[in-house]
């Protein structure tokens, strides 16, 4: 049996067919467009290159910590209260009152 209402996937596809396309001319500067093809490299020296173990240096290991060291500050920084006592203060109140009637 075939069901009475076309899939949901039929007519985004047909929608989509409806719309108008993008303007894509001149978005390429003269340069850009006169510029030379990328040299291509060959893969092998890439993944050697890869596969070899980092090296770790003093400067990396320096960097590294001073990285986590700002990290740890800024997380130190949000550990604080969200909402400052005066305001906890006056939210309370405004849930202590009787509602209105």
């Amino acid at each position: 049996m075939i069901p009475a209402r076309p899939p949901l996937a039929l007519v985004l596809i047909a929608l989509c067919g409806c719309a108008t396309p993008p303007a894509l001319d001149d978005r390429i500067s003269a340069a850009a467009a006169a510029a030379p093809y990328p040299t291509l490299q060959p893969l092998a020296p890439l993944l050697t290159q890869a596969a070899q173990p980092p090296q770790i240096t003093a400067q990396t290991t320096s960097a590294t910590q001073g990285d986590a060291a700002g990290l740890r500050a800024r997380a130190a920084a949000l550990r604080g209260p969200v909402v400052d006592a005066a305001t906890r203060t006056r939210m309370q109140q405004g849930l202590a009152r009787p509602a209105l009637r």
